[in-house]
């Protein structure tokens, strides 16, 4: 199979004077080597042996994008995975230590079912803990929203009109939805941001008005073949299941 055919790109109309900056969110492929633990900002590998699924991701990925990841190397082996796979390598891959995942202190290397089983429901229906409550030695998720936050301010200025394809993490995207539902972290905490799945951000401005429109979240397009069911890895309060459709 070959990325050589013009890729399917999701187009929406943009008004006349509005810059429109297409922001391309990949989850990083699946951890093996976390043992059931939690890990945060432990800088361990990705499995990224299924090829099909980094094919399916380049069908809709757009060519001549500006290509970031974190500073985790989960993301870079995902991105050179898509690369590998048929899709045209950028002539460079920026790093941003703003995309990593939440730093949870002494929560990583914990048991992620014993700790979410010991977590108030309220507390482990959504995240690690409420929005504004840092892991002791870590990071809250309001941390690392605004990080984000700040990141994407910062891309949206220096490549205003462009094509972005961020790799990053599940908080990651989750705080980037957030934004975009109108600055609001918490909504961002109600998806579900599965592995190697292609969320697309658009940020409109014109010269008295900035918003964001949101065309499509969590986008799986290899989901319908169940042989890919081991792409899942939890993210947050999730526990891996024997299907993503359970």
């Amino acid at each position: 199979m070959s990325n050589e055919a013009k890729p399917f790109v999701a187009q929406h109309a943009v008004p006349n004077g509005v810059v429109a900056t297409r922001w391309w969110w990949v989850r990083h492929a699946p951890v093996r080597e976390d043992g059931g633990c939690i890990y945060g900002q432990k800088d361990i590998g990705c499995d990224t042996s299924d090829r099909v699924v980094f094919e399916a991701l380049g069908k809709i990925l757009p060519r001549g994008a500006v290509w970031y990841a974190s500073n985790l190397k989960r993301t870079h082996q995902t991105a050179d995975a898509i690369w590998s796979a048929g899709f045209p390598r950028p002539e460079r891959l920026l790093q941003d230590a703003a995309f990593a995942e939440q730093h949870l202190g002494e929560w990583q290397g914990l048991n992620r079912a014993a700790f979410f089983a010991s977590r108030p429901i309220a507390v482990g229906s959504y995240w690690f803990a409420p929005i504004d409550d840092p892991a002791p030695g870590g990071e809250s998720f309001l941390d690392l929203y605004n990080r984000v936050c700040g990141a994407i301010e910062r891309i949206n200025t220096e490549h205003a009109g462009e094509d972005v394809i961020a790799v990053g993490h599940g908080g990651t995207i989750k705080a980037a939805i957030g934004l975009a539902l109108g600055n609001q972290p918490e909504k961002g905490l109600a998806f579900t941001i599965d592995n190697c799945s292609v969320t697309r951000l658009d940020h409109l401005a014109s010269a008295t008005h900035s918003g964001w429109r949101v065309p499509m979240v969590n986008q799986q397009p290899w989901i319908a073949d169940a042989s890919h069911n081991a792409m899942h890895q939890p993210a947050g309060p999730e526990i891996a299941t024997a299907s993503k459709l359970a």
